[in-house]
């Protein structure tokens, strides 16, 4: 994954582990680098937390600790293009990292693609809990008719049980908060994947606790 690039695989894990985890500005990066004596431009740590963070999302899926069967699931938009895009996410009801899922639209299918990517990485939830949502809803009743199981996915609509993925998703927007805005989709995709493995990370949903967050990250970068 590191070959044929000009800086070593340390240097690189450091300059995406500073932009994922902490809320900086790409320029903010390249002057932190340029104080410890490495040179890099900006653009180009741009392009390494692009190509990255999909593998690294890859890797973290494998390797994150079992979420509960209680899910609290919501969507909170995120600006890109000058538009509103859909980052749909769930954590289960101790606050841990279910999955997450950048979508175009706001509807039904949104929320089937969501769900259908939570439960291929996590397993099927004994329940999810919703706001007043019909796509949300309507996405999970589509999921129940398709499954082979007798025991289907109990719909929950209690708002303040929701409060805690609320919560969790101010966490996620404060790193991207030093950005006007993400200019396409496909690298708001991939940040945001990065963004979301620190997070995991650091509330020990991963196997390597004994780790600091950044050798734990660097592991995922196999």
């Amino acid at each position: 994954m590191f070959k044929r690039h000009r800086y070593p695989r340390v240097v690189i894990l450091h300059a995406v582990y500073l932009k994922l985890r902490f809320t900086l500005s790409y320029r903010d990066v390249e002057e932190l680098l340029s104080m410890s004596g490495v040179q890099v431009d900006h653009s180009t740590v741009q392009r390494w937390v692009f190509k990255f963070s999909p593998e690294i999302e890859k890797n973290m899926h494998k390797r994150k600790r079992q979420a509960c069967s209680s899910w609290r699931m919501d969507e909170t938009y995120i600006k890109v293009g000058g538009k509103d895009r859909y980052l749909y996410r769930a954590v289960d009801k101790f606050g841990n990292t279910v999955d997450f899922l950048l979508t175009k639209r706001r509807m039904r299918g949104s929320a089937q693609l969501f769900l259908r990517k939570a439960i291929g990485n996590n397993g099927k939830p004994r329940v999810v809990n919703i706001d007043k949502s019909g796509a949300n809803k309507s996405g999970i009743r589509t999921i129940n008719r398709d499954l082979l199981t007798v025991r289907k996915i109990r719909i929950r609509q209690c708002k303040y049980l929701n409060n805690i993925v609320e919560q969790d998703h101010r966490n996620i927007k404060r790193r991207i908060s030093i950005d006007t805005g993400f200019k396409e989709f496909e690298s708001a995709q991939r940040t945001l994947a990065g963004v979301e493995v620190v997070n995991i990370i650091r509330k020990g949903q991963i196997a390597d606790s004994r780790k600091t967050t950044f050798k734990t990250f660097c592991s995922l970068a196999a």
